[in-house]
């Protein structure tokens, strides 16, 4: 027992020693918790996602349609987008024309078009476009749902209400009775329900028919969808073969690269344990022949490694990328450079490997899930959704999809390069100055 127990003091000597390893056992389940707490909102009275931009083009001069804008505005999950912004600062309405070019540029990835003809004269009903470039299936499904709803919820009472006002003041009351009741009877004959309880809610301008019409249309939500027209066009990604996987792929892709390119920096300490800085800086090698020769080693270990998870994903799943394979290694070669400096960093900063392995932990699942690894950004609080676009997960998979699922050229490609190549330049120009004051080479 005397032998276990001074072991056990040995065990925890050792780890007693390095402080930062041993701070970083707590403090990195700590953080990841709260990171994921405000991802999910964990502290917040109201649930669900805040701030998805919505472009919303009215076309409309019935008074309803602008009544569905203010309803969409009234959604906290949406940041309704109606007015153009001109090279000058002056602002003019959205027009339809606009949206296919602002959705390339990703100003927004879902519009509502409230045409001329919402309400037609020739039919009953309402007709409505939604434009989207579904580049996360969760999101996609999420907006939609929320538009139906804010839709079903809110312009068929509001539209009998205006029709029933404009009609009461051109026609009479009198004979504004007669065509309701005309309506309730072919409504009920067409869809079901009791005709007098058609009438009572048309007379009062309420078209919650899900109560009255209730033998053939299963609820609200079912008579809505019959009489609510919404056209439905995807803008970008049409042509993509495997649509989850191509959304999929770049995240995992980029999580387990910065976990191996972390790893790689950390073999410094190793290295200096094992005498070799010495013995390479007593010939003509300098620190920064040392460093830069890391550098390119993480950025080429690297861009084979994206480049050979892109090819499997060919076979495994379908990926188109032999048609855009140029862009692609391209790409894969700014992300690897960006991971490479964040793992040079990271050593530069970390008194041993054991701190650097907790510290890229923390930051590399922090990435992944603020980044748009994991979870779609647009679920996010808008804080969180913001601070996603200061991490390098974020950018890489930007130019990922822009090459895989926009199709974009070279000119669309370049302002995600740029910055990518920004956060490698400032990475590794601080990763430089920490490593020429640390004690690694000494």
């Amino acid at each position: 027992m005397r032998i276990i127990l001074t072991l056990l003091r040995k065990d925890f000597s050792h780890v007693l020693r390095d402080k930062a390893a041993l701070s970083l056992t707590f403090i990195v389940p700590l953080v990841l918790i709260y990171v994921f707490g405000q991802i999910f909102g964990a502290n917040r009275t109201d649930s669900g996602p805040t701030g998805i931009p919505l472009a919303v083009v009215n076309a409309s001069g019935n008074p309803a349609a602008a009544q569905l804008v203010d309803a969409l505005k009234a959604e906290k999950s949406f940041r309704v987008l109606t007015k153009y912004v001109n090279s000058d600062q002056t602002e003019r309405p959205l027009t339809e024309a606009d949206l296919r070019p602002m959705m390339r540029g990703n100003d927004f990835r879902f519009a509502l078009v409230i045409p001329a003809d919402l309400v037609r004269e020739t039919e009953f009903g309402l007709h409505l476009k939604i434009l989207s470039n579904p580049r996360n299936e969760v999101e996609t499904q999420l907006i939609n749902g929320l538009l139906q709803k804010t839709i079903f919820s809110n312009v068929p009472q509001l539209l009998g209400q205006s029709l029933q006002a404009q009609a009461r003041r051109y026609i009479g009351a009198s004979r504004l009775e007669k065509f309701n009741r005309s309506m309730a009877e072919n409504v009920a004959r067409n869809f079901g329900g009791d005709p007098e309880r058609i009438f009572s809610d048309i007379q009062k301008g309420q078209w919650n028919l899900g109560s009255s019409v209730g033998s053939a249309g299963g609820g609200t939500t079912d008579f809505f969808s019959r009489v609510v027209r919404i056209e439905q066009e995807q803008v970008i990604g049409k042509e993509v073969k495997s649509p989850m996987a191509t959304r999929s792929v770049g995240g995992w892709a980029m999580q387990f690269l910065l976990f191996a390119l972390t790893a790689s920096a950390a073999s410094l300490f190793y290295e200096k344990q094992q005498g070799l800085f010495q013995r390479l800086l007593s010939s003509p090698v300098t620190r920064a022949h040392i460093l830069w020769s890391k550098f390119l080693y993480g950025v080429c270990l690297g861009l084979v490694q994206l480049v050979v998870l892109f090819v499997a994903g060919r076979f495994m799943f379908g990926i188109e990328v032999e048609h855009h394979l140029g862009l692609l290694v391209l790409v894969c070669g700014f992300a690897a450079a960006a991971c490479t400096s964040f793992g040079m960093l990271l050593a530069a900063i970390s008194p041993s490997p054991e701190a650097a392995r907790g510290l890229g932990t923390m930051l590399i699942l922090t990435m992944s899930a603020i980044g748009g690894a994991w979870f779609p950004i647009s679920i996010m609080p808008e804080l969180m959704q913001h601070l996603s676009k200061l991490t390098l997960v974020y950018w890489s998979m930007e130019g990922f999809q822009q090459v895989l699922w926009a199709n974009a050229t070279l000119g669309e490609l370049c302002p995600t390069l740029g910055i990518l190549a920004a956060m490698t330049a400032a990475t590794m120009a601080l990763a430089l100055w920490c490593f020429n004051r640390g004690k690694l080479f000494d």
